[in-house]
């Protein structure tokens, strides 16, 4: 079995097009996992980790997939994830379980609007990155400015481990400021890493860079102070062992060079995710919602997290991440949502959609497990007492689809796609039209359920009519209100009774509910019951019936009978007061804002921010390149649909765009 010390689960993401999926087969190649390389786009059976349909034909990874492979004697759990906006969620659940990662930044176009939204994510869940700047070979490669985009627009302390041999379509190999030597990758495939004397011209620069690395890693280590202090040559043991401490402590982002597509630079790639990034043993303590701590010990109790579900013909796929213990086949645990036991039938690793049977998975461990019924995001453990993983973080729609089947017989299958779509996805969301009675699908964008509709036709089988875009708005509130609610209801039985009395209030968060009742004024078992009456009342506001948020319940009071109270008469209390008092703490509407970037050619610039403008948008300010510009505008989503159309209109099919959700405000 490889030491604990000796793994590594690492995610790759990066804003749509950098080249994630082209360096994963990189990867792969290198590694020995494949033996033939395949493009994203280029025919033949296309990238190892696209093996949907959707993916081969819209050229974009879609879903995350995971993948094992082996670099000298590191094991390297890879998952690739999605670029694309609409699938944030697969980046999401991702890095919730990954102890590092690697940010692709591509060398023309530096840091984009995704970039920020990974950025975001990896420090959501503390994970430590390394930066590759791929895409060396491309005409405006530049990858000191994209350096100093990383440490200006991500705030990281992000400093070259390499110096690049040329650039653009003279791009030959990288200097290892490390060991100072030049690295160039020769055979058909890049297969052959060959190391050389530096090139004469550069060896004052690659010198200079150096220096400055140095220079910043001293602050992370006093001998390696002291010996510049005093003139002496620091060993690279030394630097390796300082690059690490500084990743992993958040404090220190190491950025390399290459071209996956090119095939330069991914070997040394691999050497930093094997020096720097951590293995499960490094990682932070995993806290659970109990705040109890939880260590990667393969001899302690388990405790695993369901991160993502995938329904297939002969069950549930469960990809799930080992924190603690170990989970052999035909073990018997609980699901500590449900409280219920589970036996495992079979552990399985993933090679994108192919499986290898595994008998036992231990603290660090990426598997999944066939035919185990559960929820994303539940806990698995075993013995007492139950622990819950605190829950990741889950984005809310934007866009909202109604759809119907076209013949009557196409109804079950839709049912059984939609049914199967949410359980796998959490940012994919049911409702129905109380008007009309048709099936509303929400989801993060218009390509996030065009895909979607795509699935339904081609795994099911099933047509149907797709009504028009439709924003999702929320309404909130504008100030405290006060709700005092007695519910009574006598009908020749049993009565029904429930007092409570409160206030709501703003807050930034979706929803807050909390609990001031004191001397047992109301039970504490119908507390829980009073927090779902109140979820109930925001599913829907008085001004247009969209979803509330932004609201804080706090009970503070109120009185109960000790026969005719329940658990139901407080829920439906609950309920009713919140709705009375959204209507009096002066709800609002608030609109879907959306961060859009267009990179255009100079020449369409002014004609861009025009239509930007038209379309109510907030210009927050634009960045010239070699040969183009890209433009940043916060615009309302109600005023995006078909705006890639349009946009090719405007520029000959030579402007492009990418649209991200920004917050929620007034409309």
């Amino acid at each position: 079995m490889i030491p604990r010390t000796r793994i590594r689960n690492i995610g790759i993401s990066a804003h749509i097009d950098s080249g994630k999926t082209t360096l994963s087969e990189r990867i792969l190649f290198y590694t020995g996992r494949i033996h033939a390389i395949e493009e994203v786009r280029g025919g033949g059976k296309g990238a190892t980790m696209d093996f949907m349909p959707e993916e081969k034909l819209h050229g974009i990874t879609i879903t995350s997939a995971a993948t094992t492979c082996q670099w000298h004697d590191t094991q390297i759990n890879l998952i690739d994830t999605p670029g694309h906006v609409d699938f944030t969620i697969e980046v999401e659940r991702a890095l919730r379980v990954l102890d590092g990662a690697v940010m692709v930044l591509c060398a023309v176009a530096g840091v984009q609007s995704q970039s920020i939204t990974v950025d975001r994510q990896m420090k959501r869940y503390r994970v430590p990155r390394l930066a590759f700047i791929n895409k060396m070979d491309r005409t405006g490669a530049d990858p000191f400015r994209v350096v100093q985009g990383i440490r200006d627009r991500l705030q990281l302390n992000a400093i070259l481990l390499q110096y690049p041999i040329g650039s653009e379509d003279q791009f030959q190999g990288v200097i290892d400021l490390v060991e100072m030597t030049a690295d160039y990758f020769e055979g058909e495939n890049g297969e052959n890493r060959v190391k050389k004397a530096i090139p004469e011209p550069l060896r004052d620069e690659a010198q200079q860079a150096r220096d400055k690395l140095l220079d910043t890693l001293s602050l992370f280590s006093e001998p390696m102070t002291e010996m510049l202090l005093a003139g002496e040559e620091i060993p690279k043991e030394l630097i390796w062992q300082t690059i690490r401490q500084a990743t992993l402590s958040l404090e220190f982002t190491p950025v390399l060079l290459g071209s996956a597509f090119k095939n330069k630079g991914v070997q040394n790639l691999l050497d930093a995710v094997a020096l720097y990034l951590p293995s499960p043993v490094d990682r932070e303590v995993v806290k659970t919602a109990e705040s109890v701590s939880v260590y990667p010990n393969p001899d302690a109790s388990l405790v695993a997290l369901a991160f993502k579900l995938t329904v297939e013909s002969f069950g549930q796929l469960t990809y799930t991440r080992i924190y603690s213990g170990t989970l052999k086949a035909g073990d018997t645990v609980y699901n500590s949502r449900t409280e219920q036991r589970v036996q495992i039938g079979r552990l399985v690793r993933m090679h994108a959609n192919k499986r290898e049977d595994v008998k036992v998975a231990v603290a660090g461990d990426i598997v999944a497990l066939l035919g185990v019924d559960c929820a994303s995001g539940d806990t698995f453990c075993s013995g007492e007492p139950l622990v819950s993983l605190e829950k990741m973080f889950v984005p809310e729609p934007v866009i909202t689809l109604a759809i119907t089947p076209k013949k009557q017989e196409d109804s079950d299958r839709l049912s059984k796609a939609l049914n199967r779509f949410q359980r796998e996805d959490p940012t994919f969301r049911l409702s129905i039209d109380p008007e009309s009675g048709s099936t509303l699908i929400s989801g993060m964008g218009e390509l996030h359920l065009e895909i979607y509709l795509e699935r339904i036709q081609r795994e099911y089988n099933a047509e149907v009519y797709v009504g028009t875009p439709a924003v999702a708005y929320r309404e909130t509130i504008r100030q405290q209100a006060t709700f005092d609610y007695r519910f009574k209801k006598q009908s020749g039985g049993p009565g029904q009774y429930a007092h409570i009395t409160g206030w709501i209030e703003p807050t930034d968060e979706p929803f807050v509910f909390e609990n001031r009742v004191a001397g047992g004024a109301i039970p504490k078992e119908y507390i829980p019951a009073c927090e779902k009456g109140c979820r109930e009342a925001m599913e829907s506001g008085k001004l247009e019936g969209y979803p509330v948020t932004g609201v804080k319940v706090v009970l503070d009071g109120g009185s109960y009978h000790p026969i005719d109270s329940s658990e139901l008469a407080f829920r439906s209390a609950s309920h009713q007061a919140i709705e009375g008092a959204i209507a009096k703490a002066k709800p609002y509407i608030l609109e879907p804002i959306m961060l859009v970037e267009v990179e255009t050619p100079h020449e369409f610039m002014g004609r861009i921010q025009g239509d930007l403008s038209s379309r109510r948008a907030l210009l927050l300010g634009s960045e010239t390149m070699q040969g183009y510009t890209v433009i940043r505008a916060e615009v309302p989503l109600a005023r995006m649909f078909g705006y890639s159309t349009e946009l090719r209109s405007l520029t000959s099919g030579m402007a492009t765009f990418s649209m991200e959700f920004a917050c929620y405000r007034q409309s």
